[in-house]
């Protein structure tokens, strides 16, 4: 789980609310059109186009927009963007597993739950090579959340290994290794995070910071 620093909401969805009068108010439900298409693109942007819980690359097809706080709970305003993330998985196929905010669904427990706005979120998991999410220290949010949001079913840990196998190339000298692991976990130029993120720095940050 990658640290999420929320940014300005944008100015359209702003000025959308701001058309609230006493014959309208504004709801989740109505949010739809540029609105909700630049609210989505923003979350997009500042989560450097991976999902808020897993990590996985967002694609505006294969994603959508996520209450961290469920809309239905009393103090939770659903139009608050502070709130708002993006998640991967927007239509599911049958078949396929549920993971992140389609598997959480209305679920929240805020012990239980770590929060990828939390400065802290990414100390709080550890990783190993053959792909597996792992808490740290006993964490029990940690594991609630691992076993709630999905982040450690096969399809996950498989896609964690692929991205891991590179990194364990034998015939990468140790400075070859830091490069690598650096140029992975740098944005590219159009603002996009590689895959599992969090992963690629917990197992082989340590080659970059020996060079550094």
């Amino acid at each position: 789980m990658k640290y999420i620093v929320k940014g300005p909401e944008p100015a359209v969805f702003t000025d959308w609310k701001a058309l609230a009068s006493p014959d309208w108010t504004p709801t989740y439900g109505d949010l739809r059109g540029a609105e909700k298409k630049a609210v989505k693109t923003a979350l997009m942007q500042e989560q450097g186009y991976l999902c808020c819980y897993c990590e996985r690359q967002l694609s505006d097809a294969d994603s959508h927009i996520e209450h961290f706080k469920p809309q239905h709970l009393a103090d939770v305003d659903p139009l608050e963007y502070s709130n708002l993330l993006c998640s991967c998985q927007n239509r599911l196929e049958k078949g396929l597993p549920r993971h992140c905010g389609n598997l959480k669904s209305d679920w929240f427990d805020a012990h239980l739950l770590v929060s990828p706005m939390s400065d802290d979120c990414e100390a709080r998991f550890s990783y190993t090579a053959d792909g597996r999410i792992h808490p740290r220290q006993d964490d029990v949010a940690a594991l609630a959340t691992i076993e709630q949001l999905g982040l450690d079913i096969p399809k996950l840990i498989s896609l964690r290994s692929a991205a891991i196998s590179p990194f364990l190339d034998d015939d990468l000298s140790h400075d070859e290794l830091s490069r690598f692991v650096d140029g992975y976990l740098n944005k590219d130029a159009e603002g996009h995070f590689a895959p599992f993120w969090t992963t690629i720095r917990g197992l082989f940050g340590g080659a970059v910071e020996a060079v550094n």
